[in-house]
C-alpha cells in the first residue's frame, strides 16, 4: 500500500524505510520497535522528519492507512516548525549568540573562512572559494571551532578537579547537546558553537561533571553548580531557545 502524498502514492514496502514527502517537506521515517504496541506517529522538531513506530508484527499497509488517517495533524505539526535556515550567501544565522551574515565571495584565491566584524555593520562569516562548496567548507569550519571552544571549557572544568578527558568529538546529533561514554570520551553537538558561550561552557561543564558522576542525581547537580555555578540560566537558554538552532545547516542532508 501506498502512502498518498498529494495526488502520487508513496509506496512503503520492506525496502523503502525512509522517503522523502516532497508535498509537505519532510522525511518520513518507519521504524520496528520490539517494544511498541501500538503504531505511533510524531513530528521530529530538530530534524523535520516524521517518524511512524509499528510493532514487530504490524505490516506496512497498516502503517500506511495509519499515516494517512493523520496526515492533517502531520502538516499541522510541520507548519508551527520554524522554517529552516540554509547555509546559503546573504543568509542569517547566529555564531556564538551574536547574529551574522554569511557571505560566499567566491574567492578561489583562498580556502580560509574569516569574519568580518567592521564598525557600524553585523559581522559576516566570510566563506571564499568555489560557491558550490561553499556550505560543505562553512559547515567544517563550523565543526571546527565548535571542537576548538568545547575543548578549552572542557580544560578549564576537568583540570582543577584533576580529570583527564581521552576524547572530545563534535558531532551533529540531534537528540542531545552531549555525552559522555563510560570510557571518558566526551561527544557533543557542533550547533552549540551558535549559541552564547555560557551555554556551550555549561555543556561542557555539565559533561565533565558525568566524569565523575555517571547519573543525574543529587551529587552530580551539586558537583555542576560547583564548576559552572550559572548553570540554571544556560540551561533554562536550552530549553527554551535550544530547539531554534537545529534550523541552521546546509541546503540537502545534514552536517558534516
Amino acid at each position: 500500500m501506498g502512502i498518498m502524498n498529494g495526488q502520487r502514492a508513496i509506496d512503503l514496502s520492506s525496502k523503502s524505510r525512509s522517503v522523502r514527502l516532497e508535498d509537505i517537506g519532510a522525511q518520513l521515517e518507519v521504524r520496528r520497535h520490539p517494544g511498541a504496541r501500538r503504531l505511533t506517529l510524531r513530528v521530529s522538531r530538530t530534524r523535520r522528519a516524521v517518524i511512524v513506530t509499528l510493532p514487530l508484527q504490524c505490516d506496512l499497509d497498516e502503517a500506511g492507512s495509519f499515516l494517512n488517517r493523520h496526515i492533517d495533524w502531520v502538516r499541522a505539526r510541520l507548519d508551527s516548525l520554524p522554517n529552516h535556515v540554509p547555509f546559503e550567501n546573504a543568509a542569517a544565522m547566529p555564531l556564538r549568540g551574536i547574529p551574522h551574515t554569511i557571505a560566499f565571495t567566491g574567492n578561489k584565491r583562498t580556502r580560509v573562512v574569516s569574519i568580518d566584524a567592521r564598525n557600524g555593520q553585523r559581522p559576516s562569516i566570510v566563506v571564499p572559494g568555489d560557491e558550490s562548496l561553499a556550505a560543505n567548507r562553512l559547515t567544517r569550519w563550523l565543526f571546527d571551532e565548535a571542537k576548538r571552544d568545547l575543548a578549552a571549557s572542557v580544560e578549564k572544568h576537568a583540570s582543577p578537579l584533576s580529570l583527564q578527558v581521552k576524547r572530545i568529538v563534535v558531532r551533529d546529533q540531534t537528540s542531545r547537546w552531549g555525552s559522555c561514554s563510560t570510557t571518558g570520551s566526551l561527544s557533543f553537538s557542533w550547533r552549540l558553537v551558535l549559541a552564547p558561550s555560557f551555554v556551550l561552557d555549561y555543556v561542557a561543564a555539565h559533561e565533565v561533571a558525568h566524569l565523575v558522576e555517571m547519573n543525574h542525581g543529587p551529587r552530580f547537580w551539586t558537583l555542576v553548580k560547583k564548576i559552572c555555578p550559572e548553570f540554571e540560566s544556560a540551561k533554562q537558554w536550552l530549553q527554551v531557545l535550544g530547539p531554534d538552532l537545529h534550523r541552521y545547516g546546509p541546503a540537502h542532508g545534514r552536517g558534516h
